[in-house]
């Protein structure tokens, strides 16, 4: 198998090297996923961008329904008092709340927010909806756009308008919804490694890190090219505290009024920045084929000659009708142009189709993962391809978690941490439980805690070395 001759790197994009964040922002634009709104922090999702988002939503979306959820839509605007029922969660979202407070050329009796998060709208809702033992459980999700109006925004990571999924849902006791909070964790730590080929860390936020009104929240933590970790996603279990507040009751068997226990859990097109940035090279895109909006590129070499196009578009219907996502280049730009361009854009799959190779009965595949490429039947190009597919979106994972793993260790202090952090690494570390401590990480670090992880292997705290309650996971994070 030859391996791709190395000079022809994109000129257009910062080295992933020296400047990732500049690296980062010349890949989104470059490959136009998107493109800057005009108002500030806002982004336009481009076509192809966009194609990425559609199979993010329906791989997610089937999951859903086949734990029992049922999608649903929910206004943009929300009367402002809905937010001060639950005194924990206004003022968790009181800075980055967009508010309306005209409309028809008149000033509003009450202000609007423009949704951060559903959880009070919905709970307004669900106290309509719930009567009975017999309603439960409510299991809705609603595929939506948020604003928050954020300081610094960056094209996916963090923009004041975003779309997103959340689920909320409602159960008759504890167990339940807490099962329902982990189950949904679950959904997406499985999704992330077999759709987008990302290996996460799963577990409790700590009080500090969970979601404003939640009793506990739990986190999807994974860890970008440099080093730094990305919340991928987040399951909540919001208790009663919701249902308090908007009197979400239901007539339970023994005939006696009860409150209900809520969850909500969301991932949103973040999803494509952690895409961009765990998967990606020198290059550009490195796609998995999963969600990949072309998963084959066909590129002529020496088009006029020997019926290659004639060969390209059999090629091209044949992959087409065994469900490929495939696209022909016929423009009339040069082959290595082509080339550049289609690995830029980090199709996993490129089959280049030129004379020669046809009268030997062959055609090339190239793998945008590893950058080779090898001769194979042009017969057999149907069954080559798709297991190739197959193939790239395995290895993607398994390099991306032999990665990760490589750059996870273990520390007794502060110094260790702060080791750790600059050498772009997640670290393991005791703690004591106290928010004093994990501040003093965060202040002296740059690293915030992540997830508690589920067995406790470190005896003390890293700070303060007092007995350790929690072995967290630390890092730096977008």
């Amino acid at each position: 198998m030859a391996k791709e001759n190395a000079q022809n790197f994109v000129e257009q994009i910062a080295d992933i090297d020296v400047d990732f964040p500049k690296w980062y922002t010349d890949v989104v634009i470059k490959t136009q996923l998107v493109d800057y709104g005009p108002v500030r922090g806002t982004m336009v999702i481009r076509p192809y961008g966009y194609a990425i988002w559609e199979n993010i939503q329906k791989e997610l979306d089937k999951r859903f329904k086949a734990t029992g959820h049922k999608n649903a839509y929910f206004p943009l605007l929300i009367p402002m008092s809905f937010f001060t029922k639950e005194a924990e969660h206004v003022e968790g979202f009181a800075p980055e709340v967009a508010v309306v407070t005209h409309a028809g050329g008149e000033e509003l009796a009450e202000p609007l927010a423009i949704r951060p998060t559903s959880e009070t709208i919905i709970g307004n809702m669900y106290s309509k909806w719930l009567q009975s033992y017999r309603d439960l459980p409510i299991l809705i999700n609603q595929w939506a756009n948020v604003m928050r109006w954020e300081k610094t925004t960056r094209p996916f990571l963090r923009t004041s308008e975003f779309l997103w999924q959340e689920g909320h849902t409602v159960h008759a006791t504890e167990e339940e919804a807490m099962e329902e909070t982990l189950k949904m964790l679950g959904v997406y730590k499985e999704f992330a490694e077999n759709c987008l080929a990302i290996p996460v860390l799963t577990g409790r936020k700590t009080e500090k890190e969970k979601f404003a009104g939640a009793v506990a929240t739990f986190g999807m933590e994974a860890m970008m090219k440099d080093g730094k970790s990305l919340q991928a996603g987040t399951s909540h279990y919001l208790g009663q505290n919701f249902a308090k507040a908007f009197d979400i009751k239901f007539l339970d068997k023994d005939g006696s009024q009860k409150l209900g226990y809520t969850t909500s859990w969301g991932v949103s097109t973040r999803l494509i920045g952690a895409l961009i940035m765990a998967h990606g090279d020198k290059r550009g895109l490195v796609l998995p084929p999963v969600i990949a909006p072309v998963q084959a590129v066909i590129v002529p070499i020496a088009a006029k000659k020997g019926g290659v196009m004639e060969a390209c578009a059999d090629i091209r219907a044949k992959l087409e009708q065994a469900g490929m996502r495939v696209e022909l280049d016929d423009s009339d730009n040069s082959p290595g142009w082509k080339f550049n361009e289609w690995e830029m854009r980090g199709v996993p799959v490129r089959i280049e189709v030129g004379p020669r190779d046809l009268e030997n009965g062959k055609v090339v595949l190239f793998r945008r993962d590893t950058c080779t490429k090898d001769f194979y039947a042009l017969d057999d190009v149907v069954a080559e391809v798709s297991a190739l597919l197959k193939t790239v979106q395995k290895d993607m994972l398994e390099s991306a978690r032999v990665r990760r793993d490589e750059r996870i260790t273990d520390a007794d202090d502060m110094a260790g941490i702060l080791s750790a952090v600059d050498g772009g690494k997640f670290v393991r570390a005791g703690w004591c439980g106290c928010r004093e401590c994990e501040d003093a990480i965060k202040a002296e670090t740059a690293a915030s805690a992540r997830i508690m992880t589920e067995e406790s292997t470190h005896e003390k705290c890293a700070v303060c070395g007092k007995p350790s309650k929690h072995t967290v996971i630390f890092a730096r994070a977008y």
